[in-house]
């Protein structure tokens, strides 16, 4: 379980193809307070620490893990948003985030506005139901509340903080991002379904 604060950044330093699977090598400032097993959600998606290297910590992908997310598109270099799991006692400062990821969007808009960055992204049906005005959406592990929503699409108001210590400085239009609903809707949606 996640709050999505992110924590920092870090960076894809290695990428090894298994197969149909993958094996990420990942530069993360808090590595060497990491055990092996450990839960970190990268990009949103929770990921279990494989194995440690030289340049980073290993993760190992599922091939459903890279064709359902958007980490099958990273490549070396690409900058993704981190957290290690909530602990009990941490406060609980954005939402309930498993770090399943359950869709995938595409970002519409990312402009600065002031200091602020208007951010929009696409949503698939499958998301949008889940979805009210100052709701909460997990966007690449990132805790945000919707400002707007529309027909087919979220819009979002990102401050310098968020913009500064999260991977949104280095995304671009069109980029593929991971959705993760609230956990709360979909709860309320089954026990709804069952009466």
């Amino acid at each position: 379980m996640f709050t999505g604060l992110v924590e920092t950044t870090g960076k894809i330093v290695q990428i090894e193809a298994l197969g149909d699977q993958s094996r990420f090598t990942i530069e993360i400032p808090f590595a060497e307070e990491l055990e092996l097993g450990d839960s970190v959600a990268t990009n949103g998606c929770c990921l279990t620490v494989a194995a440690f290297a030289e340049k980073g910590v290993q993760f190992d992908l599922l091939a459903q893990t890279l064709s359902v997310t958007s980490l099958g598109e990273l490549e070396v270099g690409s900058i993704v948003n981190l957290e290690r799991a909530l602990r009990p006692s941490d406060r609980l400062g954005g939402h309930f985030v498993q770090g399943h990821v359950d869709d995938t969007g595409s970002i519409v808009d990312l402009s600065k506005h002031g200091q602020d960055h208007r951010f929009e992204v696409s949503l698939p049906a499958s998301i949008h139901k889940y979805c009210i005005a100052k709701g909460s959406l997990s966007i690449d592990g990132i805790s945000l509340t919707i400002a707007e929503l529309t027909e087919n699409s979220a819009v979002f108001w990102i401050t310098p903080h968020t913009f500064e210590h999260t991977h949104l400085r280095a995304r671009s239009i069109n980029s593929k991002v991971n959705l993760e609903a609230d956990l709360l809707a979909k709860y309320t949606e089954k026990l709804l379904a069952n009466r």
